[in-house]
C-alpha cells in the first residue's frame, strides 16, 4: 500500500512538471448576412467584397452588439430563396420587403421602415407617367430588375406596357438617361437616392407611393434566440433614432453618403 502511494505521488509530481496546453478561447462565429449589393441606398457592393448602405450600417451595428464579426454573402433577388439556406446565412438584408413568398423560406424581423413603389422618369416626362393608368399603356417602356418585388409589381400593374428586364440593378436608371426606357418603378427610398446621382431624372410622389410594405431582415428559420437578439436590437434603434439617422445619412436633406 505504501509503495502504491509513493508511486502515485511520484507520478503526480512528474505530471506537474509537464506543460499542459490550455485551449485558446474560440473566436466568435461570424454573423453571415446574405445581401444583393445592388439596391442603393440599402446595400451597395464596391465590387471588391465590400458593402455600403443603410442596411449594411445597421447590420454592422448589430454585429458589434452581438460581438460577432459580420460576413456579407453575395446573393441575387432571383436566387435568394435558394441561397439563403444553401449559403448558411443567419440574416438577409438590403431593402427586403415583407412578402408572402419570402415567408416560405425565412422568418422575419420586426419592420424597421415602410416603403412603396414610385416611378422614376426623365424630368421632361414627369407629367406623362405619374399614375399606374398612364404607365400601363402599349408603347410605354418599363425597365425592371428581375426576381424581386419590382418585377412582381410591374407584371401585376403594367400588363399592357412593354416590360424590359434589365439584369444589373445598378445601371438600371442609365436606361432612362439614354432614352432606352421611359419608366423605372422601384421603392421610393431608392428613387430619392437615385435622382441625387442623376439630376435629369425625377422620382414622382415619393411621399405617396403606389403601395406600401414593411422593410425587414430575413432570419434563419426556427431560431428564437436569433430573432430575439435582432428584434431587441432593432427596437432599441427605432426608439433611440438610430434607424432614422441611418436613413438621413443617405436620403435626408443633408445626405452625404
Amino acid at each position: 500500500m505504501r509503495i502504491r502511494r509513493l508511486v502515485t505521488a511520484a507520478a503526480v509530481g512528474a505530471l506537474s512538471l509537464v506543460p499542459v496546453a490550455v485551449p485558446a478561447a474560440a473566436a466568435p462565429a461570424a454573423l453571415r448576412v446574405c445581401t444583393t449589393g445592388d439596391y442603393p441606398p440599402y446595400s451597395v457592393s464596391d465590387g471588391h467584397g465590400g458593402y455600403r448602405g443603410i442596411d449594411v450600417d445597421l447590420v454592422r451595428g448589430l454585429g458589434e452588439i452581438l460581438h460577432q464579426p459580420v460576413e456579407f454573402v453575395p446573393t441575387t433577388w432571383s436566387t435568394m430563396a435558394v441561397d439563403f439556406g444553401a449559403k448558411n446565412c443567419d440574416i438577409a438584408a438590403g431593402g427586403i420587403s415583407d412578402s408572402a413568398s419570402r415567408r416560405s423560406y425565412a422568418d422575419f424581423s420586426i419592420n424597421y421602415g415602410t416603403d412603396g413603389k414610385a416611378p422614376i422618369v426623365r424630368a421632361a416626362d414627369a407629367g406623362r407617367f405619374a399614375t399606374i393608368e398612364q404607365i400601363n399603356r402599349p408603347g410605354v417602356r418599363v425597365v425592371v430588375n428581375p426576381g424581386g418585388t419590382n418585377e412582381a409589381f410591374a407584371r401585376t400593374h403594367f400588363p399592357a406596357a412593354r416590360l424590359i428586364l434589365w439584369p444589373d440593378n445598378l445601371t438600371m436608371v442609365d436606361q432612362l438617361d439614354r432614352g432606352r426606357a421611359d419608366v423605372f418603378v422601384t421603392d421610393s427610398v431608392e428613387g430619392r437616392y437615385r435622382v441625387r446621382q442623376h439630376p435629369g431624372l425625377r422620382v414622382l410622389h415619393p411621399d405617396h407611393p403606389f403601395d406600401s410594405s414593411g422593410k425587414i431582415f430575413l432570419l434563419r428559420r426556427n431560431d428564437p434566440l436569433l430573432a430575439a437578439e435582432v428584434n431587441g436590437w432593432l427596437a432599441s434603434q427605432l426608439a433611440t433614432g438610430g434607424v432614422d439617422r441611418a436613413f438621413d445619412a443617405w436620403i435626408g436633406p443633408h445626405a452625404t453618403a
